[in-house]
């Protein structure tokens, strides 16, 4: 669908731009320029900002995907995700059976291929976060499903059918052959739910991953006398790093500490999203136990363990913003461009740019969510 949209403001991929004219052509952006007296009749007042780009999706609408991997639930937990600004994501699989993961991503690639035009907009490919993991470090994670790689799973990771596929490993139960490997098929590796030391991570580096999964969480700390996981991905300046930055997952100072090191250009923020999002259930079975919702925060049932979050991506960019002492221009760039560059997919997705594709939200005054647009059609209005 061909569109002018003319915006009070906007912020383009070299900063904030007033008064701007965007022409969508077939989804892309084709031009940008000065808005003419004429179009500046019509200007919708505001701020635009890219669309969202979230990259660990565990569930949404009510629907968690491990439960029932199918192309119906990933359209459940898309649009559900796309209401908040998300417009590109990545559904993903918690530790869970060979079998699992293979549905998971039959469905993906069904979806990507004969999909509706919603789902093969926003789905972008599938986390693997997991089965190759720390017992440890697991945390919500079951412990049973956890092992070594096998024939069955290399086969699903290294499918070319079902987008960009992002796995989740804790490096001492994976060898650097195994990584490289990964690597070499073009699967993004991440570290995460590890207890490994920091020389242990820095062989993983070396071998080929650049991200880490839920910076802090679930992983080895930097203390006095080493420097564990967290230290290596503080210290290493080209490694992503994804934040949950809901106020449960991470101290606001924390957050900060770790954006002050990362900047906007490797730190990413995340939502870790389970069923709730979207949704107004408050329990959830998972596995063996329950997630049960508590206001902002989620749990297992004992109320010990942090089990994912209800946290949605403009929430995020939000306590970003507001309470980590970064501007919307840096915390915007975590949610869209440089999720993006990690994903690989930069060059069509994460900015406002001539060339790329129109996935847009627009904020009132107070920064609320009014409207979303995917690949040039206005979705959701606020």
């Amino acid at each position: 669908m061909d569109m002018v949209i003319t915006v009070e403001k906007v912020l383009l991929a070299n900063g904030w731009s007033f008064d701007q004219t965007l022409t969508i052509e077939k989804g892309r952006i084709v031009r940008i320029e000065n808005a003419t007296d004429a179009a500046l009749a019509n200007r919708l007042n505001g701020t635009l900002l890219p669309g969202y780009f979230d990259t660990q999706v565990n569930g949404g609408g009510g629907v968690l995907f491990n439960h029932q991997p199918s192309v119906a639930n990933i359209e459940k937990i898309a649009l559900a995700h796309l209401q908040y600004g998300t417009t590109s994501l990545l559904p993903t699989i918690i530790t869970d059976n060979a079998s699992v993961m293979s549905q998971a991503a039959d469905a993906i690639a069904e979806a990507l291929s004969s999909g509706s035009r919603h789902v093969k907009a926003l789905v972008k490919g599938v986390h693997f976060e997991g089965p190759f993991l720390s017992v440890k470090k697991k945390g919500v994670h079951d412990a049973s499903f956890i092992r070594t790689p096998s024939d069955e799973e290399l086969a699903t990771l290294c499918r070319q059918d079902i987008g960009k596929v992002l796995l989740t490993i804790a490096p001492e139960t994976v060898s650097t052959g195994f990584i490289r490997e990964m690597v070499s098929e073009g699967v993004t590796v991440a570290i995460g739910h590890t207890n490994a030391s920091y020389e242990t991570i820095q062989q993983a580096i070396d071998a080929g991953a650049t991200g880490f999964t839920h910076l802090y969480n679930a992983m080895s700390a930097l203390t006095s006398r080493e420097p564990g996981a967290v230290g290596a991905a503080l210290l290493h300046r080209d490694s992503y790093c994804g934040l949950i930055i809901d106020h449960q997952h991470l101290h606001p100072r924390s957050a900060e500490l770790a954006l002050k090191i990362k900047g906007d250009e490797r730190a990413m923020l995340v939502t870790d999203a389970m069923a709730h999002v979207g949704s107004n259930i408050q329990r959830l079975s998972f596995f063996d136990t329950e997630i049960i919702r508590h206001g902002d925060k989620l749990t297992t049932a004992d109320g010990k363990t942090l089990a994912g979050s209800c946290l949605d991506m403009h929430s995020a960019l939000l306590n970003a913003y507001r309470d980590c002492n970064i501007t919307l221009a840096s915390a915007s760039k975590m949610a869209s461009i440089t999720p993006a560059r990690f994903m690989a997919l930069s060059d069509d997705f994460g900015s406002i740019e001539e060339g790329k594709y129109a996935n847009f939200v627009l904020l009132d005054g107070r920064d609320n969510l009014k409207t979303v647009w995917l690949e040039g059609v206005a979705t959701v209005h606020k």
